[in-house]
């Protein structure tokens, strides 16, 4: 069915149009975790949502849903009130990493995939509102053709907020890249402090699970402590991202 779009609001920060950044003038931010091969941190994740009454929002692919336990984790996720959105039903890469205007789908492929993607979440009860759809961009990287095709279709495109360095917490220990998941969590806290605006409207993206050994999710208790001692509140994306 198609909805309504989002219309631009001049309080967020896009790139390429996409939205990367809330309004800045409150101390909200919206903790936002991908998931496509791995989900092996799900559990512990939402166990230290649930025991800090934190509500979060989770973005996964079909290749996610296409285990058992990981549908019974999603459903999990929309049980305790999470907002569970797609992240391409089969993670696409819609525009080369060289030249991101160059755009490698079509407008079709991508509706087709996006549109799956959505069918599955809501066959395990997602997606119900009659608000927009949230969608992050499968390896987080788009170009404006992307986002329109999604405002086409009442979707709302968005990626993570750039700066804080969260997002590297899926690389595996011995590759280009790989930071301890203790310093990740201590960047996220530095760049917190260097930032004028703080963290105020930010889209903290974190992963489901990975290949490292050692994980990132073991980090959220003390991340979230830290961040609710420092006045920060958690909402959903699309509280955060609200029309």
């Amino acid at each position: 069915m198609r909805r309504a779009p989002v219309e631009l609001n001049p309080r967020w920060t896009y790139d390429h149009d996409g939205i990367i950044r809330g309004d800045t003038a409150t101390r909200r931010l919206a903790l936002v975790f991908t998931g496509g091969d791995y989900g092996e941190g799900g559990p512990r994740i939402l166990d230290v949502l649930n025991a800090h009454g934190i509500k979060a929002s989770f973005f996964v692919t079909g290749q996610f849903l296409a285990d058992p336990q990981r549908r019974s984790l999603v459903r999990r996720m929309v049980a305790e009130g999470h907002y569970v959105g797609p992240h391409s039903d089969a993670h696409l890469l819609y525009c080369a990493w060289e030249d991101r205007p160059r755009t490698l789908v079509t407008q079709d492929a991508f509706r087709r995939d996006l549109q799956k993607n959505i069918a599955d979440l809501r066959g395990l009860g997602a997606l119900r509102s009659n608000g927009p759809i949230y969608f992050i961009p499968p390896y987080e990287w788009f170009n404006v053709d992307q986002v329109r095709w999604a405002r086409d279709m009442g979707v709302v495109l968005f990626n993570f907020t750039p700066g804080s360095g969260s997002n590297r917490d899926w690389i595996p220990e011995g590759e280009p890249g790989f930071v301890p998941s203790t310093t990740i969590l201590g960047d996220i806290l530095a760049y917190e402090q260097k930032d004028p605006r703080g963290l105020n409207g930010f889209l903290l993206l974190l992963h489901l699970g990975s290949l490292r050994q050692d994980k990132m999710h073991l980090q959220l208790e003390p991340l979230v402590t830290e961040l609710s001692r420092r006045g920060y509140t958690f909402t959903r994306v699309d509280d955060l991202l609200r029309p």
